[in-house]
């Protein structure tokens, strides 16, 4: 089923925003101040209209909200619907502060609920091909990106061409380089009004030797968006006006000729890009996201990585363009030098992570966790709070923990039961659901497609090849259960319909081969129970 949506803000993005939903299948409500847009929108779309967002966050229907308001009111705007209960993609920027921006990231995870940016060029498909052609080293060592974001008019007054514009330029540029910029060099001038900058040119220096230019401004004779990137064997030109000739590879070369360096032209190759338009992609992907659970592709930290930037560039605009340092907030989660952490995760406050361990783009995991060393979370997995991953785990695709979940040492996940080495089944990857409180121990096998009942109990080397009860004990290759666990990790006695656990006194009643609580515990604290070791 598509998830409803609602659209806050309609305006000249806003409609564009409205008619990409609507297309989809999840226009449910759109809001408004001005009543006239109203009702031109909700005559030709056919779906509620308010010019109360309060009106729009009461509907329970209203899964997620898209929110294109002027920046000012995006800060208030995404809390409010963050707390209402809803998916958020906010237009960029995500804040115009980056106090603001953490506070919103930071309740998004609290409220488990989406926050994705509008950041639209990394749905661009000449982005995405750029992204392609430097993974695969066709463009060689990247040295130099030069960009231009220019138009006459479209001016603001509550922020500066540089948090108009730039947004697009410097989320593409984290995007194709995956670092953040170690020194951020700006200068601006103000034609129109002494408070606002009407036109930047900034200058990026990357730990890897790249240097970007960003060129942005509002008082320009005509329009102009373009991305150039120079890299050690071929130069690449994106030139989003162009109607289809979008992205075009140069391959020049710099020969040196009696110690002078002569440059020899090439007269370019068109690369031939899919006919889709990047918001309707972007459109889809929130969609998609908000059924699935997968982390969104640009995410609250993608969004925080440009406030960062923009920060930087404010602080040297204001120093009359003196370089500065880009102010990384330090991680709230503790990561080894020798961990491996891809940009775009999710990992919540008090989260440590041990050596040679790999966190994955779009891997999503929460507060307190541990994991041990040389563990894999692959992407778009999902690990609750509290969660313990002991050494030589994968976590693959596909599999799921929820809060409170132990793997012991060197436990094994699977997510196809066919593999071949020669055959790609990333489309049949199969679910395995681990819920709240489940233990499993070392060498345990799970079989993909199952679900592990909560605070279910594997022992050491169990092969789990079915679903698994709430508070089951499973044993033995294949697994089968040889009696039920208390929540704390005690054993229930065996031969009665109603247990209670010897150490926390929890009692329990079987009622058709399930387990229930009855009664939380009345006395003694719940015992640490390491199940590393338990033998099937």
């Amino acid at each position: 089923m598509v998830p409803n949506i609602a659209v806050v803000g309609c305006g000249y993005w806003g409609k564009n925003i409205v008619r990409n939903f609507y297309e989809l299948g999840a226009l449910r409500s759109i809001c408004d101040l001005r009543e006239s847009v109203l009702n031109e929108l909700g005559t030709t779309y056919q779906v509620r209209t308010s010019p109360r967002v309060e009106e729009i966050l009461s509907d329970p229907q209203v899964e997620g909200v898209a929110i294109a308001a002027p920046a000012a009111q995006h800060y208030d705007l995404v809390m409010r619907s963050l707390l209402a209960g809803k998916h958020v993609l906010v237009e960029k920027p995500l804040a115009l502060h980056l106090e603001d921006g953490q506070k919103l990231v930071m309740t998004a995870r609290e409220c488990q609920r989406l926050l994705m940016i509008g950041h639209i060029l990394q749905y661009h498909p000449a982005i995405l091909k750029l992204k392609e052609l430097i993974s695969s080293g066709e463009l060689g060592q990247i040295k130099y990106i030069y960009s231009s974001r220019l138009n006459l008019g479209k001016l603001r007054t509550e922020e500066n061409i540089l948090w108009s514009f730039a947004p697009h330029d410097i989320s593409a540029i984290l995007f194709l380089l995956e670092e953040m910029p170690l020194r951020i060099t700006s200068q601006g001038g103000t034609y129109l009004d002494s408070q606002i900058v009407d036109t930047t040119m900034t200058i990026c220096d990357f730990k890897s030797g790249v240097k970007a230019h960003i060129f942005v401004s509002w008082l320009h004779p005509f329009k102009e968006q373009k991305l150039t990137i120079v890299g050690g064997k071929k130069m690449a030109v994106f030139d989003d006006m162009e109607s289809r000739d979008k992205l075009v590879l140069y391959s020049h070369r710099i020969d040196w000729i009696d110690r002078v360096p002569v440059a020899h032209k090439d007269g370019g190759q068109v690369i031939a890009l899919p006919n889709e338009e990047p918001l309707r992609s972007e459109c889809q992907h929130f969609l998609d996201c908000i059924r699935s659970g997968q982390t969104p592709r640009t995410n609250g930290e993608n969004g925080l990585q440009v406030l960062q930037v923009l920060e930087a560039c404010g602080r040297s605009l204001r120093n009359k363009g003196q370089p500065v340092e880009v102010e990384v907030p330090a991680p709230v989660y503790f990561a080894h030098p020798t961990a491996v952490i891809d940009p775009g995760c999710e990992i919540g406050a008090g989260t440590k992570i041990w050596h040679f361990t790999h966190i994955m783009s779009s891997a999503k995991l929460g507060a307190r966790c541990n994991l041990g060393q040389n563990v894999v979370v692959s992407p778009d997995c999902k690990i609750g709070d509290n969660v313990k991953i002991q050494n030589n785990v994968s976590v693959y695709t596909g599999v799921e923990l929820e809060d409170d979940v132990f793997c012991g040492p060197s436990m094994v996940f699977t997510n196809v039961v066919n593999p071949r080495s020669h055959v790609i089944r990333r489309h049949e990857y199969q679910k395995t659901l681990v819920k709240k409180g489940a233990s499993i121990g070392a060498n345990a096998t799970i079989v993909c497609g199952t679900t592990l009942g909560r605070y279910s109990f594997i022992g050491a080397g169990a092969v789990v090849t079915r679903d698994v009860p709430d508070y089951a004990l499973m044993v033995g290759v294949p697994a089968r259960q040889t009696g039920w666990m208390c929540s704390c990790g005690i054993r229930l006695p065996n031969g009665t319909a109603s247990p209670i656990c010897p150490e926390c006194h929890r009692h329990y009643r079987i009622e058709e081969l399930q387990l229930k609580e009855l009664e939380p515990a009345t006395t003694t604290a719940t015992p640490t129970i390491d199940v590393s070791g338990v033998a099937a």
